[in-house]
């Protein structure tokens, strides 16, 4: 998905709030939330129905979100069997939670091009066949080699934790 505006918008403040705008959390992750310190935190599905959590690094290009993982991680496996996830995320003045599908990413100009980005912010990330190698990454990453995984939301809600208050459920065409 690229960057686009929601196709519906639902205000689930029970103490008179207004709706909130998509804005406030779009602009907060389209800053580049690498560059900030910030923990996101993916939620999958074992193939038992069991959940899991497990913390990652963001990085926001063309309306999606992207992580690197082990193959071998829990959340590689899961992700394998069911690509259905949420990530959470505490934002400046607003929580965030977005519902969609995490995949792996294989193609090689998108690979490069997160690579570049990845390095830009200080990871020394090349592509070696389909995947990233570097001479280190976060611990829950796993051991490399990392797959890339882009993360598209068709549902996010926002709750305000700052004025203006409110909050709001937001759902993208898929």
């Amino acid at each position: 998905m690229t960057d686009k505006a929601p196709s519906e918008i639902t205000n689930l403040d029970r103490y008179g709030n207004s709706e909130l705008s998509w804005s406030r959390p779009h602009d907060l992750l389209s800053a580049r939330p690498s560059q900030i310190d910030l923990t996101f935190f993916l939620g999958t599905t074992g193939p038992d129905g069991r959940p899991h959590a497990a913390p990652f690094g963001a990085l926001w290009y063309d309306g999606d979100l992207y992580l690197v993982s082990g193959p071998e991680t829990r959340k590689s496996r899961n992700l394998a069997k069911n690509p259905a996830c949420t990530v959470s995320v505490k934002l400046k003045g607003i929580d965030l939670v977005l519902e969609g599908e995490a995949r792996r990413v294989v193609d090689q100009p998108t690979l490069e091009r997160l690579a570049q980005l990845y390095r830009e912010d200080g990871w020394p990330v090349e592509v070696q066949g389909d995947a990233f190698m570097a001479p280190y990454s976060a611990p829950s990453a796993g051991p490399p080699p990392w797959y890339l995984y882009r993360f598209v939301f068709h549902t996010a809600f926002g709750v305000a934790t700052a004025e203006p208050f409110g909050a709001t459920r937001w759902r993208f065409e898929r």
